[in-house]
């Protein structure tokens, strides 16, 4: 062993051998071959439990470099991570030069790195196949280290899995091209959400130490650029296996620059993808020699000692290798059976069944008839109950063990005859065994036993119940996540429709299985099993369904959020909130803490019309010119037409082989072209639906097409995945012309108003501009660059620009790319204008309006934006889809806007309506009076309007209208007064709405307004570094002017003092009657973020962009303590009421607690690390609270949360709807708080009592 490795295990000897429980750690090693079981005995042996470990870790320090790697991998197979996370760091290489403790031909370095990788084990009788076997390694060295696929090709049950695991069986192939290991993935036949689970899991297992992340991806998107990025930095060179793959758009999510090995049925499943492709046919049977030698193999006989029969029997097979192992695992049995099997085969004695699977074996049926016949009655049933299995799924002994009432050690036995027989598979996990059935087995069996599916579903649903409640469910149980994945599934096929209900309209459940497996499963089975939900309450399923797709973005990441908090932002009349307000009730009795959100307003369908014209995911949808009707096309391969008032439908074509990517009418409306992922282009009559022109020129899936604007002379341009962009001319058969120029996928395009400028945009990173008459280009902007950061080169960084979109002037073009808004000069290529989404999702389409500068905005985090280019402000935020919207298009009239998504669902959206209700959203600059019991908001919007709120009925008065920057109520509500961007200041009565103007202006925008607490004066600041105090009655002004720089802001003291601190990095204390300065502290070398004064009005805290807080008395001019620690700017800090404690809150989300009489730290609120570097507030800590006896924190950020302030931990967080809170407003009572999110929404919180 590596002294590196074996000082390693010597230093964390003592945690080892103080945690781990040796029993399972041991299987992991024994099934590497790093252990012997004598070894293992001796282990056992031993009288306690640290006793064996510290035998074991023995035993390892006496052992090579793959007993440390065999030990390293079960620690982390078993959950102990930490503990893996100590040996990490002492990891050896492996090389060749010690590896020839080999069996049968595999290095030990091999079996290490295939049961790493989750490479199945070679069947119970094994025959190589070399010149298969070599073929494949040959196209595998082939890649050479670069991206490209290998796939091996055949028909069901040719044996394809075993040839590709037994590839990979080579040490020179693994060490010289896949040093950085071997990944298998075992995909079937796959839904996105099903897709979406598979690179969930495979992510995880790439990142098992949670470097790169501790969330799952949320969509397929962020899953396959996290599966780049972990395949490039964490697992270079490295070959991922993806095994018996059916669709070509599976491919796509795994496209992304790897070394893939695929099996597939199906020839053409690569021509989605891009880079070099390599296929290796195989027969659709083994060759007779080969046939002979697998029965030699089973019946332990020479092939030449078999008998005549045997020639016979290997010819009815047809060459199935699972057809010849099933009859020679009975004639292992059997031996004297040689004529009765070949009778049996010859004479069709079992009746055929169809199937509807792609396969021909004819003596398959009989050969499994046959096994099972032949089995002993008493297990008969047994295998009649694994009809009910699931393809590709790996079932856990425990689960059959429920299913059985059995203990483990019988269920193995029965499952070992079947294993014995051919008839099941067999993977060992570490600790357990794994059991699954070939595809063509589950197609005989839940034919032959179709009748009795639905008790045997019953059967396992009843025996669940027996053995498990569902809330005891715990991940550490093997069979847990069989459960969860597959409990709703055997509900519905069983016909349980009440308990699929309460199964699935429980918040338990949805908590439980969100924690473990994210949302997409979930939302999956509730669109899956729509039709059973909808019995009993359509709306209940609906509420369940969209609170999920709405807060997936939370639920699927850590620290996992309380879903019953998340259930009481529900409207009052949805059940998710019913179930969440009876469940808070009785855990607030138990002293948890829950908060109302009681100002919510009923949520507008702001929709006007959602249609459901597809029965797969929408990619395009776009309206005719007149407007009054709309295509769409989408996965299943269709054209729709219907009405846009109503949702009429007119026309329906199968119009596509496969997947339907874009659509669009033509300028006069008389035709519609369509482009699809068969690399086709047609064009139809958008009348009658006749078929008018077919173009095959691209030679990878065509994305996009788009009609010039002018009738007179049409052109259709279309943008491929074959890197060039073509344009049509109707009138001919074959394209005008084809533009080079992009390096990668093209996967926009779109003419100008005037048709001169075809805009395109690509996978490449570049915007292209071409002239349209000489098919030239004109102009190539690289997007790429406004993503880059300082780490990243352009060669590293990939940016795929989504879409693209012409103003009305055809001046600037807006483009989307990853989670950006980009408007650009097309004259200069200058950058105009940028918008950050802000949202985890990617955005999926941009369209300009063509009537003024609204932009609409599709993200794959089933929202829709609506944009105002010109302030690059937020206008609507418009929800209702309950998945990824893939398209959003304006109106020729820019009056409404159609969206579509992967929810199967079309919505209209009228524009105005969606501004109107959505787009009034507040300024953060609030002001909050409590007063006895109400809660007094005011505020002004987006649209200059200045109001007192009613914090508890929402009741709005409208004020004034003004350019209001700030604004403050008078302790007694008497008046208010406001800053403006011009610097007046004015006082408003709201008596009689008479208005005071200040005669002296602030130079700059006013920032901060206060009354003094007699209301006879107003405070104010300016970017001006002056503060003013006007008294607004006699109108006398005195102005505070000795900052250098901005002041940040102030606070009032008693006796007419004041405190202001500034950019300048000091404080001062103001006489505001003299307009004297009575003190000057010099705090910090740079900004002073914020202070803080103490209750007891002898100390303040001043915090600054230095990274440190300080404590000041307000007598002595240096600090009383200095605070380091943060590794932030210190953005905000609190006193608690009895002035024994300072929290302070930095730029990284943490918060710190300190003694103020010796300055001692007493917790850290440490954040909790997510993706993307953000933190437990999702970003800064901006303010912070102290309850009045000084037990609890609140703090505002990212989001709201409350801490526990003697033990530093987090009691709740309140998710709002936007992020950057710059303030909460408490009530004296601590009872009820009020901020506003990035968004304009007002939140106003009560504790659940």
């Amino acid at each position: 062993m590596d002294a590196k490795a074996r000082n390693c295990l010597l230093q964390h000897r003592e945690a080892l051998e103080r945690d781990i429980k040796t029993s399972y750690i041991m299987d992991h090693m024994i099934s590497n071959g790093v252990l012997t079981l004598s070894e293992e005995e001796k282990v056992k042996n031993e009288p306690t439990q640290c006793q064996r470990a510290a035998l074991l870790i023995k035993m390892i320090l006496k052992k090579d470099n793959y007993a440390y790697i065999s030990f390293y991998n079960a620690l982390l197979h078993e959950g102990y991570k930490d503990l893996a996370a100590l040996l990490h760091g002492g990891l050896p290489v492996v090389s060749s030069s010690n590896s020839k403790d080999s069996v049968a031909g595999i290095t030990s370095y091999v079996r290490t790195v295939l049961c790493e990788g989750g490479v199945p084990q070679r069947p119970v009788v094994f025959v190589t196949r070399k010149k298969l076997v070599n073929a494949v390694q040959q196209k595998l060295f082939k890649l050479n280290g670069e991206p490209g696929w290998v796939a091996i090709y055949g028909m069901a049950g040719c044996g394809k899995s075993v040839l590709a695991a037994e590839a990979v069986r080579d040490h020179s192939l693994l060490e010289v091209c896949f040093p950085g290991g071997v990944h298998w993935v075992s995909i079937g036949k796959q839904d996105k959400s099903g897709l979406l689970m598979k690179l969930q899991n495979l992510c995880a297992r790439l990142d098992q130490d949670e470097s790169f992340s501790q969330r799952l991806p949320l969509n397929i998107e962020e899953a396959k650029d996290r599966l780049r990025i972990l395949m490039l930095r964490k697992h270079p060179r490295s070959l991922l296996i993806l095994d018996d793959v059916w669709d070509p758009w599976v491919l796509k999510a795994f496209d992304n620059q790897c070394q893939i090995l695929l099996t597939t049925r199906d020839k053409s499943v690569t021509d989605s993808v891009m880079g070099p492709k390599y296929v290796i046919p195989v027969e659709s049977g083994l060759g007779k020699e080969k046939g002979l030698e697998i029965l030699s193999l089973f019946v332990n006989m020479k092939k030449a000692d078999l008998p005549e029969q045997a020639h016979s029997i290997i010819k009815e097979c047809k060459g199935s290798p699972l057809v010849v192992s099933l009859i020679g695992a009975l004639l292992r049995d059997f031996p004297n059976r040689w004529d009765y099997y070949l009778r049996q085969l010859q004479n069709k004695q079992f009746k055929r069944i169809r199937k509807s699977s792609s396969y021909d074996y004819e003596a398959l049926d009989e050969a499994m008839s046959i096994s099972v016949e032949m089995l002993r009655e008493d297990i008969k049933d047994y295998y009649t109950d694994l009809s009910i299995l699931q393809k590709d799924v790996k079932v856990p002994t425990k689960v059959l063990c429920i299913l059985w009432d059995m203990e483990t050690e019988e269920v193995e036995d029965i499952l070992q005859e079947f294993v014995n027989k051919s008839l099941l598979f067999c993977d060992r996990n570490g600790k357990s065994f794994l059991y699954y059935l070939h595809d063509l087995q589950v197609d005989f069996l839940t034919e032959k036993n179709r009748s009795q599916l639905q008790d045997l579903h019953k059967k396992m649903i009843t025996q669940f119940q027996r053995h498990h409640r569902r809330h005891t469910l715990s991940p550490d149980q093997e069979d847990c996540m069989y459960w969860y994945n597959f409990l709703a599934y055997h509900m519905a096929n069983a016909n349980m429709h009440k308990e699929l209900c309460a199964l699935m309209f429980s918040l338990d459940w949805i908590k439980a299985k969100t924690e473990l497996v994210g949302p997409a499963h979930l939302i999956h089975e509730f669109v899956e099993y729509r039709h059973i939900l909808d019995e009993k309450d359509g709306t209940v399923c609906e509420n369940f369904q969209e609170f999920l797709s709405l807060n997936g973005h939370l639920l699927g990441r850590q620290p996992f959020p309380n879903i019953v908090q998340l259930g009481l932002c529900e409207l009052e009349t949805s059940e998710v909130y019913r179930q969440a307000k009876l469940q808070a009730k009785q855990e607030v009795d138990n002293g948890m803490l829950y908060l109302e959100w009681i100002n919510k307003k009923n949520i507008k369908n702001l929709s006007r019309l959602v249609v459901r014209p597809h029965t797969d995911a929408v990619y395009h949808a776009c309206f005719s010119e007149d407007g009054q009707r709309i295509a769409s096309c989408g996965a299943d391969k269709t054209l729709q037409v219907f009405k846009a008032e109503t949702g009429e439908k007119l026309l329906e074509i199968k119009a596509h082989e496969d997947e339907v990517l874009c659509c669009a009418f033509s300028a006069d409306d008389r035709f519609i072209a369509t482009c699809s992922v068969d690399k086709k282009v047609k064009i139809w009559n958008s009348v009658t639906g006749e078929l008018v022109q077919s173009y095959d020129e691209h030679s990878e899936q065509v994305n996009c097409c788009h009609f010039t604007n002018n009738s007179n002379h049409l052109l259709l341009a279309t943008g491929s995945s074959d890197y060039f962009l073509k344009l049509w001319d109707l009138n001919q058969k074959e394209c005008r012309n084809t533009m080079f120029g992009h390096t990668n996928s093209v996967s926009h395009c779109r003419f100008s108003p005037d048709d001169k400028l075809l805009a395109s945009c690509s996978a490449d990173g570049t915007l292209k501009l071409w002239d349209v008459k000489s098919a030239n280009e004109r102009k190539s902007i690289n997007v790429k660059q406004f993503f880059l950061n300082s780490e990243e080169s352009q060669e590293d960084m990939e940016v795929m620009v989504k879409c693209c979109s012409w103003s009305a002037d055809g001046a600037s073009l807006v483009v989307a790319a990853k989670n950006k808004v980009l408007l650009f000069n097309i004259h200069t290529g200058g950058l105009l204008a940028e918008i950050h989404t802000g949202h985890h999702s990617t955005i999926q389409y941009c369209d300009f309006s063509p009537s003024n500068h609204l932009a609409v905005v599709a993200l794959s985090q089933y929202c829709v934006e609506l944009w105002n280019m010109d302030s690059c402000l937020k206008v609507a935020d418009c929800r209702g889809h309950l998945s990824w919207v893939h398209c959003a298009m304006f109106s020729p009239d820019g009056s409404s806007f159609l969206t579509s998504s992967d929810d199967e669902t079309i919505r209209l959206w009228e524009t105005k309506k969606v501004c109107k209700n959505s787009a009034i959203v507040l300024k953060q600059e609030i002001d909050v009076v409590f007063q006895e019991n109400e809660v007094m908001v005011l505020a002004v919007d987006n649209i200059r309007r200045l109001q007192v709120i009613n914090g508890k009925t929402g009741q709005i008065d409208y004020l004034t209208e003004a350019q209001v920057s700030c604004c403050c109520l008078s302790p007694h509500l008497q008046y208010l007064a406001f800053g403006s961007d011009d610097g007046a200041i004015q006082v408003l009565e709201l008596l009689n709405n008479r208005l005071f103007q200040s005669g002296t202006r602030h130079k700059n925008t006013v920032r901060h307004i206060q009354f003094t607490t007699d209301g006879k004066n107003v405070i104010s600041s300016s970017d001006d570094s002056a503060i003013q105090v006007w008294n607004w009655q006699s109108e006398e002004t005195v102005s505070l002017q000795a900052h250098r720089e901005t002041v940040k802001d102030f606070r009032l003291l008693k006796n007419s003092r004041l405190l202001s601190w500034s950019f300048d990095g000091t404080v001062k204390v103001w006489n505001i009657i003299t307009g004297r300065i009575e003190k000057d502290f010099v705090c910090h070398q740079d900004t002073v973020l914020s202070c803080a004064i103490s209750p007891d009005a002898t100390k303040f805290s001043s915090t600054s962009a230095d990274k440190t807080a300080k404590v000041w008395s307000f007598d002595l001019l240096s600090p009383l303590h200095e605070l380091r620690g943060h590794k932030g700017c210190v953005r905000c800090s609190a006193f608690s009421v009895d002035s024994t404690l300072l929290a302070t809150g930095d730029d990284n989300g943490e918060i710190r607690i300190w003694n103020v009489s010796n300055g001692e730290l007493l917790h850290s609120c440490a954040p909790v690390s997510v993706e993307g570097g953000a933190a437990t507030h999702g970003g800064w800590v901006t303010d912070l609270r102290f309850s009045p006896d000084g037990k609890m924190l609140v703090s505002a950020g990212g989001y709201l949360k409350w801490w526990n302030v003697d033990s530093g931990k987090s009691i709740q967080t309140f998710y709002t709807n936007g992020t950057n809170l710059k303030k909460i407003h408490v009530s004296p009572d601590f009872k009820t708080y009020v901020t506003v999110d990035n968004l304009g929404i007002l939140y106003v919180l009560k504790i659940l009592e």
